[in-house]
C-alpha cells in the first residue's frame, strides 16, 4: 500500500480577538483564520454576502455594444442561434440565454459541437448551417475569444456575432465581431475575473434586462451548476450565485434538473456544491463526451415532467457507458505500463480509445502513480491527446519546451490538450521525460490538513454544526480538513459487506465514531489498541433519533512523531499546544536520565533522537524531556542547540518544574 505524505499543522492559526468577540463558534473561528479572515465584515461577507456582491455587468468592456446588437434583435425578430461548448458550463450557458431569447419571442437555435466530429469551439460549417437557417446573430456562450478566422468567415456570409468568454484571451489578435465579452480581456475592468461562461452570459441578460432579478429569479440553477461543474472559485459574487442556485433547485427544481436529481438518489433540500460536481455534473458531462450533448440540452429546457424524465435516464445510461470505456482505457492503459512506474510522464497511445473519455483515464493514472499523465487517441498519421498534471508540475510550460515534437497544443499549468504525429510519439515521449527530470518539482504533501484538533469540544455538535456557514464548498473555499495525531483506536471493523471501514478513537476522554469508505480494515494499515493520526471531515449523523459528531475519514495510518518530535527540538514555540498532550511527568524526567549513560550525548538529528528514545515512551515526551533538561542547564550543546548536547555539571539541584517550557505545557493542557 503506497505510503501518503502527510502534512500536519502543530501550530495553530492567529484568531482576532474580534473574531472571536464576534458571535462565531470557536471551530468556525479557527477556520476563518486559517482563510485570512480577522474582521467580523470580511466574515459576515464571506459567510452572508447577498445581492450587494454582484458587479454591474455594464463595467466588461464591450458590453455595451453586446447589450445594443441584442436588444436590435429582439426589437427587429430576428432570428438567432446561441452557440456552445459542450461541457457543463457550455451546455448550461446555452440552455439559459436560449431559453431567456425565445421568452422574448424570437426563434432561436441552438448549436453545440459534436465533441468527437467537430472538436472545440466554432467552425465555419457549423456557421453555413445556421446561415441556410435564416440566423442573422450568432451569440457564442462559453467559447469564441480566438476564433478569429471562423468570426471574420461569419462576417463573410453576412451573420453577425456576439461573442461571450470567459478562457484566455490571444495576445496577438480578437475576433472581429459586432461585440466581444469577456472579463479577461485587457483593459477590461469587471471586478471578477472568474466568471464561468454561465456567469458571463447571465451579466449579458442582465445588461439587456436593466437589472439582475429578473434572470437570476429564473436561471440562478443553472448558473450554479455550470460555475460549480467549471471548478470555479467560490468567491466573490460566484459564492452568491451558487449558493442562491442551491436555494432554488431546494425551493423549485425545473422539470430537468428535478427529474435528474430522482434518477441520481439526490434529495433537493440537501443538495450541495459537492453533489454537482460529483453527481449531476458527470451526468451532464457524459453527453458531451459521448457526442450527445443534444439530450443534456433537451433535459434542461424540458418543460414537462414526462420528457425529462425520458432525458434523465437517458443521460444517467451515457454516464454508466462512459464509466465502462473510461474503465476500460485505464484498464488497457495499466497493462501497457505492465506493471512499471515510469520515471517520467505517462504518455500512452492507442487507436481504439475514446477521444472524449480519455481526459478521466489520464487524471486517474495520474493519482494512480503520482506523475504527470498523456493518452493519446490515433486517427490515422495523426493523435489528439489529454493531459493532466500531478504535484504541481506545470504541463503547459512542459508542452511549450517541447512543442517542436508536437503539432500543436492548448491548455494551462494543470490540463492540456494536444495534436501529434504518430511518428513523432516517441520522440515527444522522450523529450517530455528530459523536461520533467530536469524540472521535476518538489514533492507535495498528498494528506494535506487545515486544523490539527487537540481539544475535543472543538467537535461539539454546534461547532460543527457552525461549519455550515461556509458551505458552498469547492475552488477557493474547500471543505476544512482537520486532523487528530497520537489519538488511540479503540476499535475497527468493516461494515457494507467489507468494502468501508468502521472506527472509534479516543481523544482525550472523549470518543468519536469514525466511518472510512472504499477501504476494507486491512487496507485501512491500523490496528486496534495502537496510536494512529486520522485525518477527517466532521458532520453531524442523525440516526433512529440519535445526532452525534460523525468524522469521515479522508486518511488513517500508524501515528508518526517524527514531524512533531522535529519541532519540539527545533524549539518552535508554535508546536506547543500539539505538545502539551505529552507534557513529561516526574516519572518520565526520572526514567530518561537513569537511561543516559556518562558518554551519552543527543542525537545529531531527529531520527537519531527517535532511536535513542526508550521503549514504551512516547517520543514526543522523551523529546520534551530533553528540551527541559537543556533549559535547566542539564544538557548543553554547541550554540545552544539540542543536537549533540552532552551532560553538564551544575551546581544544586535543578528544579525541572521551574522551566519556562514546562509551565506553558501544563498551562495549555
Amino acid at each position: 500500500m503506497k505510503q501518503k505524505k502527510w502534512n500536519i499543522p502543530f501550530s495553530g492559526p492567529s484568531v482576532s480577538q474580534e473574531l472571536t468577540e464576534g458571535g462565531f463558534s470557536p471551530l468556525l473561528c479557527q477556520i476563518l483564520a486559517l482563510r485570512g479572515i480577522s474582521t467580523v465584515a470580511q466574515a459576515k461577507g464571506l459567510l452572508f454576502g447577498g445581492k450587494e456582491t454582484l458587479h454591474d455587468p455594464m463595467l466588461m468592456l464591450g458590453m455595451d455594444r453586446a447589450r445594443e446588437r441584442v436588444m436590435r434583435a429582439i426589437t427587429e425578430r430576428e432570428t438567432v442561434a446561441v452557440y456552445g461548448d459542450y461541457d457543463v458550463d457550455g451546455i448550461t450557458s446555452t440552455c439559459m440565454l436560449t431559453d431567456w431569447l425565445r421568452g422574448k419571442g424570437l426563434t432561436c437555435y441552438y448549436y453545440i459541437p459534436d465533441r468527437n466530429e467537430e472538436g472545440y469551439g466554432l467552425n465555419c460549417s457549423a456557421l453555413d448551417t445556421l446561415k441556410a437557417r435564416g440566423v442573422t446573430l450568432v451569440i457564442t456562450v462559453d467559447c469564441g475569444i480566438t476564433a478569429v478566422e471562423e468570426a471574420a468567415y461569419a462576417h463573410k456570409i453576412g451573420v453577425d456575432m456576439v461573442i461571450t468568454d470567459h478562457h484566455e484571451c490571444r495576445a496577438d489578435a480578437l475576433p472581429e465581431a459586432a461585440a466581444l465579452i469577456d472579463c479577461k480581456r485587457e483593459g477590461d475592468s469587471y471586478p471578477n475575473k472568474n466568471l464561468a461562461g454561465v456567469g458571463v452570459a447571465l451579466k449579458l441578460m442582465c445588461a439587456c434586462e436593466g437589472e439582475s432579478d429578473p434572470p437570476l429569479s429564473r436561471y440562478a440553477d443553472l448558473v450554479a451548476i455550470g460555475t460549480v461543474a467549471d471548478v470555479m472559485p467560490l468567491s466573490d459574487e460566484n459564492r452568491y450565485l451558487v449558493r442562491l442556485g442551491l436555494s432554488q433547485i431546494a425551493a423549485s427544481p425545473r422539470p430537468g434538473i428535478a427529474a435528474m436529481l430522482r434518477e441520481s438518489s439526490l434529495d433537493p433540500a440537501r443538495l450541495t456544491a459537492s453533489s454537482i460536481s460529483y453527481s449531476l455534473a458527470p451526468r451532464i458531462n457524459a453527453a458531451g463526451r459521448l457526442g450527445r450533448a443534444s439530450t443534456a440540452a433537451k433535459l434542461l429546457l424540458s418543460r414537462d415532467e414526462e420528457s425529462a424524465v425520458t432525458f434523465a435516464r437517458e443521460l444517467c445510461e451515457l454516464n454508466r457507458r462512459r464509466q465502462s470505456i473510461e474503465n476500460e482505457i485505464w484498464k488497457e492503459a495499466n497493462a501497457q505500463l505492465m506493471g512499471q512506474t515510469p520515471d517520467g510522464p505517462i504518455v500512452l497511445a492507442s487507436e481504439h480509445w475514446n477521444q472524449g473519455v480519455i481526459g478521466i483515464a489520464a487524471s486517474r493514472l495520474a493519482d494512480q502513480y503520482s506523475l504527470p499523465a498523456i493518452i493519446v487517441c490515433l486517427n490515422g498519421d495523426v493523435g489528439k491527446g489529454s493531459c493532466r498534471s500531478y504535484g504541481g508540475f506545470n504541463l503547459f510550460e512542459a508542452l511549450s519546451a517541447c512543442s517542436d515534437k508536437l503539432i500543436g497544443f492548448g491548455g494551462h499549468a494543470l490540463a492540456a490538450g494536444l495534436n501529434v504525429r504518430r511518428d513523432m510519439l516517441e520522440e515527444f515521449r522522450l523529450a517530455l521525460r528530459e523536461y520533467y527530470l530536469a524540472n521535476k518539482p518538489e514533492p507535495l504533501p498528498e494528506v494535506q490538513c487545515d486544523l490539527l484538533i487537540t481539544d475535543p469540544s472543538l467537535l461539539s455538535l454546534e461547532n460543527v454544526r457552525s461549519l455550515d456557514l461556509l458551505e458552498p464548498y469547492g475552488n477557493a473555499n474547500p471543505r476544512p480538513l482537520l486532523c487528530m495525531s497520537g489519538v488511540r483506536l479503540e476499535m475497527l471493523s468493516e461494515v457494507g459487506g467489507g468494502r468501508h471501514s468502521r472506527l472509534r478513537v479516543r481523544l482525550g476522554q472523549t470518543l468519536f465514531e469514525c466511518i472510512y469508505f472504499s477501504h476494507s480494515a486491512e487496507e485501512t494499515g491500523v490496528l486496534e489498541n495502537e496510536l494512529i493520526d486520522i485525518a477527517f471531515t466532521p458532520q453531524i449523523n442523525e440516526y433512529r433519533g440519535n445526532v452525534a459528531v460523525q468524522l469521515v475519514a479522508s486518511a488513517v495510518r500508524p501515528h508518526d512523531p517524527a514531524a512533531l518530535c522535529g519541532e519540539i527540538l527545533s524549539g518552535d514555540c508554535g508546536c506547543y499546544r500539539a505538545a502539551s498532550a505529552y507534557c513529561p511527568e516526574r516519572a518520565d524526567f526520572v526514567r530518561v536520565w537513569k537511561g543516559m549513560g556518562p558518554a551519552f550525548s543527543v542525537g545529531s538529528d531527529t531520527d537519531a533522537v527517535l532511536r535513542q528514545c526508550p521503549a514504551e515512551m512516547n517520543p514526543e515526551t522523551y523529546c520534551l524531556c530533553l528540551m527541559v533538561f537543556r533549559e535547566a542547564g542539564l544538557l548543553a550543546g554547541p550554540g545552544g542547540g539540542i543536537y549533540g548536547a552532552e551532560k553538564a555539571q551544575i551546581s544544586g539541584k535543578a528544579d525541572l518544574d521551574a522551566t519556562a517550557l514546562i509551565r506553558r505545557l501544563r498551562e495549555l493542557s
